[in-house]
């Protein structure tokens, strides 16, 4: 390769992952620059560090996200910013909706050393990478799921942080002493949120953000949340 100054944005919660990625890293390009984050509050910190980095290896499920909303939150804040989705599923559905998404390619974790340094080869020289033997039909992302990505672009940092806290039922005061904040701040965050989603309550925002679940199938299912 060309360029030897690249910046990559490794977020995984799993150590020994990131340590797998950083070496086949090394192995295309020796004096990259690699940043790792290992939840969505250090992910989100590193990107906003790193607004030039050229790859992000971003992983589906790590904590506090659900489904793609890290990916689509991602690709409509820095859209320049390469994303390719790492994830233990090479379900070929989830692999269309990450692309959908924005995804610029798909490692599965079961990706052998020499298939990880060729999508980070590829994505790097502006191509799209998928595994082996998969098929794209459609790359146009449609109905209720692409409408929630389009609202989530117009979230803020905090406003989507919030959002995925109000996934996980916490509770205004919960979320307040997580972030370090004021009970008022967050109750205008919720606002914010509930008018850009345009619901009415926070069950309506939970139930909408899991449109983007990898098992979209069961986005109707959805606890009784604090209000």
């Amino acid at each position: 390769m060309s360029r030897t100054t690249s910046t990559i944005i490794i977020a995984d919660d799993h150590p020994l992952f990131r340590e797998a990625l950083t070496h086949a890293i090394r192995n295309c390009i020796a004096d990259a620059n690699i940043v790792e984050a290992d939840s969505l509050d250090s992910l989100q910190r590193v990107v906003a560090e790193n607004e030039r980095a050229d790859l992000l290896l971003l992983d589906l499920n790590m904590p506090g996200v659900v489904g793609f909303s890290a990916l689509a939150y991602i690709r409509s804040t820095y859209e320049t910013l390469a994303t390719v989705i790492v994830s233990a599923t090479d379900d070929p559905s989830v692999i269309r909706r990450a692309i959908q998404h924005g995804a610029s390619g798909f490692i599965p974790k079961s990706s052998s050393i020499t298939d990880i340094e060729a999508a980070i080869g590829d994505v790097l020289q502006g191509e799209l990478w998928l595994p082996p033997g998969t098929v794209l039909h459609d790359q146009k992302l449609g109905g209720a799921e692409a409408d929630v990505a389009a609202a989530l672009s117009t979230l803020t940092p905090h406003q989507f942080r919030v959002l995925l806290m109000l996934s996980q039922g916490l509770m205004n005061k919960q979320i307040a002493y997580q972030l370090g904040v004021s009970e008022a701040t967050v109750k205008a965050h919720v606002t914010a949120v509930l008018r850009k989603l345009k619901v009415s309550n926070r069950t309506q925002a939970v139930l909408a953000l899991q449109k983007l679940t990898l098992d979209a199938n069961n986005s109707e299912q959805s606890p009784v949340f604090a209000t």
